[in-house]
Formats: C-alpha cells, sequence, structure tokens
C-alpha cells in the first residue's frame, strides 16, 4: 500500500470489528486472500446499495463473504441478497459471518455455477459480478437476457485485471481476454451506458436504459 492509498484508507468510515476479522481469517486460512473485496470497496459497496435503494442484488461470487454483508447491511427493510459461490469450500466461513453479522435472515447462499443457478432466480435490481474472469462476457449476456430490467444496475470488479487490459495480451491470457471482451460489449451495447471506476483493480457501473 503506497502513502496516498494509505491516506484514502484513513479518510474512510473505518472498518467494524467484525469485517476486520473476517479480512485477518481470509488472510490466514484462504488461497488468494486478495480476491477479498476489502476496506474501501466494501465502504462502496455499502454505499452504492444506500444511493441506489435496490429490493433484490445478485452477487457472483462470493469469495468469504465480506462483499455480500457491506451490501446487505445497505438493504432497506425487506430487501434480499443472492449470492452465488463456485468454491464450496469457502461455504463454512461465509455462513459463519453471515450469521455473525446478524444479516443471514437477507443473504441466501447458493453454491455452484452461476450461470446455471442465476436464471431461476428472478429479476434484479442490482448485480454484482465477482466471478470467474473467464465467464464475465457469458455473466453478461446473462443478466441482459434474464436477470435486469430498466433501471437496474450491474457492478462488474476487476475490469483493469492490474492494467493488462490496456497491454498486449499473450494469446493464452484467457482471463484478460475474457474481461477486454466484457468491457468492449459493455460499451457497444445501445441497452446500457457505463463509466469505469478507477478504484482498486476497477469497476464497471453499468445502468440498464
Amino acid at each position: 500500500m503506497d502513502d496516498l492509498e494509505r491516506y484514502i484508507e484513513r479518510h474512510v468510515t473505518p472498518e467494524d470489528p467484525l469485517l476486520a476479522e473476517l479480512d485477518r481469517e481470509t488472510h490466514l486460512r484462504v488461497v488468494q486472500p486478495r480476491m477479498i473485496s476489502g476496506h474501501l470497496q466494501g465502504r462502496l459497496l455499502e454505499m452504492v446499495v444506500r444511493m441506489i435503494r435496490p429490493q433484490r442484488i445478485l452477487e457472483i461470487g462470493t469469495f468469504t463473504g465480506y462483499s455480500a454483508i457491506c451490501m446487505a447491511r445497505g438493504l432497506d427493510e425487506g430487501g434480499e441478497l443472492h449470492t452465488i459461490e463456485a468454491n464450496d469450500e469457502l461455504e463454512p466461513i461465509a455462513s459463519k459471518y453471515f450469521i455473525r453479522s446478524g444479516l443471514s435472515g437477507r443473504i441466501t447462499l447458493h453454491i455452484g455455477s452461476a450461470l446455471d443457478i442465476a436464471p431461476s432466480l428472478g429479476v434484479f435490481d442490482l448485480i454484482f459480478i465477482d466471478g470467474d474472469k473467464r465467464e464475465y462476457p457469458q455473466y453478461y449476456d446473462m443478466a441482459l437476457s434474464h436477470l435486469v430490467r430498466s433501471g437496474s444496475y450491474l457492478l462488474a470488479d476487476n475490469i483493469l485485471w492490474y492494467g493488462k487490459v490496456a497491454e498486449t495480451v499473450p494469446v493464452g491470457d484467457r482471463h484478460t481476454w475474457a474481461i477486454r471482451e466484457f468491457n468492449d460489449r459493455v460499451l457497444q451495447d445501445d441497452r446500457v451506458e457505463n463509466v469505469i471506476l478507477p478504484i482498486r483493480d476497477g469497476l464497471n457501473l453499468i445502468r440498464v436504459k
């Protein structure tokens, strides 16, 4: 973390003890802990939910549950969040913290492929995409076909992919090619409008017209 990042962290509403504990446990017990949303992005997600005021949120890619807790905290009374995680080994950690957060009544955790599960869950006001980067284009097509309506939002994480999207991409780099394809598809789709936020690894905020 550089000086500017430290300055930003110090000037954001502090992380509460539960999320700090979840962050520590993720770094101690989970492979690739950097995949956690973390304090700054978590605060942004909660703020976005409070601004948009969705009734139904879909998250693709639960990981250990940090982002789901942040978004669920922003929901109005009666709101619900469905979160899908492909890796069943992460279920115990996420479920434990959902219960401890007092938000398990708002959060439904699904284990399996988002491409298989999501189409049966209905229409959402906000979809947070943070799953398998190689499947981002398919997530987008699925969302626009089945899961959103006019006025819905999508928020896709890691869309700058460590800056690789702006570099010469090797033929075999499926992750970067898929994220590039996702960003291009959004830009060329006249059903939506979007803005890219250069926060952490990049967020693509998309509104369905």
